[in-house]
């Protein structure tokens, strides 16, 4: 991707550009974004995706001033009428389930990969919506069937309506109006209040991009601190904090500064045994999310372009890459086509060729584990 031209999807900038002027800034309106002649995913084949056990999918149901909330599997027959107003299917993580929901998530690529968090497709009823509300992370809201109106506004201090099972905001005031038409698109930086609403039966595709808590990224990285040596003495080698020279005191409450020096070097030993803070927090960002498994694939031949499956999440950074949870350190000629490989998620046949037999052996791994399947190895043209 050039990543200095400039393009439809963004109004005419580039992603250089964009990034720059809009990004966690400032609201982007962009007519005709993409070509949009059928939308990339039926009604019926997302209502089918909604009634599956592996599909994250919630219905929304508004009937004048109260709402009601169900979350799925959701099979057609909790599903109301078509011809009912007010409500809204909401399927979560298309771009795990559908390659063609993918190639929209790959125009986006100009953000780092560890910063997305999934493809979302809301279908609606006439006057279907969720509320005035506001999202903590980035999003671009793509019309991909129908219309839906949006209205938007800035907003400094959200107040939550209570008793209703979603954050619905009471303060609302839109700033700005725009009807949605097949093919365009909204660009919202995170805190942005929006209320969407379709006119005529619509879907609207969201794609998000995370924007994770200090206290959740610590969260998950003690959580998997804590799963990862389960059992296990680690690095620390079953230390026991031991206080022979400990005096009597008359504070007892206060917490004795070696037992502070104590547990502050376990937690530097076990980062230094998981090879550092940055191996753990690549391992934790290019985590699958929970739900995702694969299918077991086939072995892979020497002479074979390769291809990233769609729910593989890979990222690299100086020393590693990082393949669904997993590290891997390689260096030279190796590493490079590996971080090609994260970037691109394609390799061609020459560049398979070219890994050494260690690296070679380590993507014949992969490929039996469902995470990356025999490809052409050429990289679409966006």
């Amino acid at each position: 991707m050039d990543i200095t031209a400039p393009t439809p999807l963004l109004a005419g900038l580039s992603p250089e550009r964009f990034m720059r002027r809009h990004w966690h800034k400032k609201p982007l309106l962009v007519r005709r974004a993409l070509p949009m002649e059928a939308p990339f995913v039926s009604r019926a084949e997302l209502f089918a995706l909604a009634a599956g056990d592996a599909v994250e999918s919630r219905l929304i149901v508004r009937r004048g001033r109260d709402w009601t909330l169900r979350h799925g599997p959701l099979p057609r027959r909790a599903l109301p009428p078509l011809a009912q107003g007010g409500w809204s299917l909401l399927v979560q993580g298309l771009d795990l389930h559908l390659e063609r929901a993918r190639a929209v998530l790959e125009r986006f690529r100009f953000v780092p990969d560890a910063r997305l968090d999934d493809v979302m497709v809301s279908y609606a009823t006439d006057g279907g919506g969720v509320g005035p509300h506001f999202d903590s992370y980035d999003v671009f809201l793509l019309q991909i069937h129908g219309r839906r109106r949006w209205r938007i506004g800035r907003l400094a201090r959200p107040e939550l309506q209570a008793g209703v099972p979603l954050k619905i905001l009471t303060n609302f005031v839109p700033e700005q109006e725009w009807l949605l038409e097949p093919g365009d698109m909204l660009y919202l930086p995170p805190g942005w209040a929006h209320d969407g609403i379709a006119e005529g039966e619509c879907m609207t595709c969201s794609i998000g991009f995370r924007s994770a808590g200090a206290d959740e990224i610590a969260r998950e990285l003690l959580q998997r601190a804590l799963d990862a040596d389960e059992g296990d003495e680690g690095d620390n080698g079953g230390r026991i904090y031991r206080d022979p020279a400990q005096p009597a005191v008359t504070a007892p409450g206060r917490i004795p500064a070696p037992l502070q020096d104590f547990a502050r070097d376990a937690l530097a030993r076990w980062l230094k045994a998981q090879g550092g803070f940055e191996v753990a927090l690549g391992e934790v960002l290019s985590e699958p999310k929970p739900g995702v498994w694969f299918d077991a694939g086939a072995p892979l031949a020497r002479a074979c372009a390769v291809r990233l499956d769609r729910r593989t999440r890979m990222l690299h950074d100086a020393r590693h890459v990082y393949v669904n949870g997993e590290s891997f350190r390689a260096g030279g000629r190796d590493a490079a086509l590996m971080r090609r490989l994260a970037d691109r998620r394609v390799l061609a046949a020459h560049e398979v060729a070219a890994l050494s037999d260690d690296a070679h052996e380590v993507i014949g791994q992969w490929a039996q584990a469902g995470w990356l399947h025999a490809g052409d190895g050429q990289e679409d043209e966006r």
